[in-house]
């Protein structure tokens, strides 16, 4: 059973949608990591400029780092509101 030239080019034609598809995964995975990345150091800078500037006194303890890890600036602002109503964690 031979193929065609019709066959050779819907191959090519295929591996190259194949490869494009990778790519543009690749690029938006890699802006989605750039965004979390950004919000994580973002998260640390502000407790740092909280504790800093304003002496609001959040401790450096494992579950301020997991929840300004996980959830970065929101994460930072779910901290301050319970630190303001004297929850401590």
């Amino acid at each position: 059973m031979a193929f065609g030239v019709g066959s050779a080019i819907m191959s090519e034609l295929l591996l190259l949608i194949g490869v494009f598809l990778v790519i543009y995964i690749i690029f938006k995975l890699g802006r989605f990591i750039i965004g979390v990345l950004a919000n994580i150091i973002l998260g640390f800078i502000s407790i740092v400029v909280l504790n800093g500037l304003f002496g609001i006194g959040i401790p450096w303890d494992l579950i301020v780092i997991i929840i300004t890890a996980l959830l970065g600036l929101p994460g930072v602002a779910l901290i301050v509101i319970l630190k303001l109503l004297g929850i401590n964690l």
